[in-house]
Order: structure tokens, then sequence, then C-alpha cells
């Protein structure tokens, strides 16, 4: 398997693989929360300058991505805080490839990218209902951070911040 940067042309799949992704959430939440998340997962945020979109390879299919989010850019529309490290966001598998490592490489490869650019800390966001996100996280190290949660539905989902010292 290969991780390297999505190639423009890729945008489209990749925006797909998210949706398809996520679905296993959509009867787990308000259909507010499930319209503000697909929402994020195909708004042009990462196309923001800086962001930058790595893809999984398996036999040369897309079988995972995340978008690696600047540090001090505001990456949610429900909230204002920008933070000093960069951050993960998007985490996508394909569901017929989930249980490989695919998500837990692609998050390391975040971190590393993370150190080469001399941060010390790479933080994410994630909400109660993703477990299996919540359990891969914080068995990697990641801790809560909760000053930064925020509710983009008002439907009392909270999508809690995450933070590594790396």
């Amino acid at each position: 398997m290969l991780i390297r940067k999505m190639i423009s042309n890729e945008l489209e799949f990749v925006r797909n693989l998210r949706i398809k992704s996520y679905e296993e959430y959509k009867d787990l939440v308000s259909e507010e929360h499930w319209s503000a998340l697909k929402g994020t997962l195909t708004s042009d945020q990462d196309l923001n300058p800086g962001v930058e979109i790595f893809v999984m390879e398996n036999e040369d299919k897309i079988v995972g991505s995340v978008a690696l989010f600047p540090a001090k850019l505001e990456a949610y529309e429900w909230t204002s805080n920008t933070i000093d490290y960069p951050e993960i966001r998007m985490l996508a598998v394909e569901p017929t490839a989930c249980e490989q490592g695919i998500g837990k490489s692609l998050i390391q490869h975040c971190i590393h990218q993370t150190m080469i650019k001399g941060y010390s800390h790479i933080g994410l966001h994630t909400a109660d209902f993703m477990k299996n996100a919540i359990l891969l996280y914080t068995k990697m190290g990641f801790e809560r951070v909760p000053q930064l949660d925020f509710e983009p539905a008002n439907d009392g989902v909270i999508v809690k911040g995450f933070r590594l010292n790396i």
C-alpha cells in the first residue's frame, strides 16, 4: 500500500469515498446533524491554502483518504476557534477495506508530516457516535481537549477536540 498526495482530478472520488465511509453513522444522528456532517465532507474547505489531502492506494485503487489542515486555519464553520497546530480531518476508509490498518497508517502519515513541519502537537475532532474512531485515536495517544468542543447542529451531539503531543 502507498500513501501519497491526492491528485486534483481525484477530489470528487475522495469526497464520495468520505460520504460512503461515514454513511454508517447516518442513522445514529439527527437528520440535521447528518446534513451538517455530509456538508463538511463535501465542502470546499479542503481546498483552502495549506490543506493537504493524502490518499492510500492498494493495487491502484484509493482505499482511504485524510485531510491535514494547517495550523491557525479556521477548519469548521461552527466555531471560530483556531489552533496553533495542524489538524487531521475527514479520515475515510473504504468500508470493504476496514480493519486493515488503513486509518491508522493515514493518521501516522499526518503525524509524520506535522513533525517534519516542526510542530509539537497535532489535533482532530470526532464525536461519541464514532466509537471505533475514538478507540483508535485514544490507542494512538490522543488526549481530550474539551475547550475545543463544539455542537454543530444544536442537537446535543458534541464534536470533541483531541490532541497528540508529538
